[in-house]
């Protein structure tokens, strides 16, 4: 009887050290940073994951398959989102150029292929009439692209999207922003699957 008590209180022992060991596997501070304010969320009602990104980043460009495959794997309560940077120069054409292209409703088609120009075939995409020459190719209108490019909408988008770096408090990309309240980098995390790892801890912590 002594015996099988023993056996028990161990296993209860082990199971506490193992609950306690994976509610502590990521810490804050150490691998990820609760943000001073929290910033806006498109649905407020489900978790959100945003990646701040740069097409012309070699770490972006690297990371994107990885976030391709693992979006799909989201729960139903959550969703990815990304937020093209804004911090001069090419940083903010490129983005111009991700607004635009969500505003046509043309970014699935074109998304990974204007990474894979900017890093594969040596294109530097630094003005409209590049974006409309390698576009055609997809089946991106000149005159409707070039009109959006120029658009209130598209403005609008980006005046947002400088907002939320500001408040996401991001130096660098890509970065991860979990329900607008903790940014996740890869100098925190290791690697880009630690960054996909700890984003997947943090959507469980923030789900209802």
């Amino acid at each position: 009887m002594r015996k099988v008590l023993s056996i028990g209180l161990v296993w209860l022992l082990g199971s506490l050290a193992l609950a306690q060991a994976q509610s502590t596997q990521y810490q804050e501070g150490v691998h990820y940073v609760q943000l001073p304010a929290v910033a806006p969320t498109q649905e407020p009602d489900r978790v959100e994951v945003a990646e701040l990104f740069w097409y012309g980043c070699g770490h972006c460009f690297t990371f994107e398959p990885l976030i391709s495959e693992w979006k799909q794997s989201l729960p139903e309560q959550a969703y990815f989102r990304p937020v093209p940077a804004f911090f001069g120069g090419a940083w903010d054409t490129h983005g111009q150029l991700f607004y635009t292209l969500e505003s046509m409703n043309k970014l699935d088609d074109t998304h990974t292929a204007i990474f894979q120009a900017i890093h594969n075939q040596g294109e530097r995409l630094a003005d409209v009439n590049a974006m409309v020459k390698l576009l055609k190719q997809y089946g991106v209108d000149e005159d409707e692209f070039r009109k959006t490019w120029a658009s209130p909408g598209v403005k609008l988008k980006i005046a947002q999207a400088k907002r939320l770096a500001r408040t996401y408090r991001a130096t660098g990309v890509p970065t991860l922003i979990v329900n607008g309240k903790y940014r996740i980098e890869g100098g925190m995390a290791g690697s880009f699957e630690d960054m996909l790892k700890i984003a997947d801890y943090l959507v469980e912590q923030e789900s209802p």
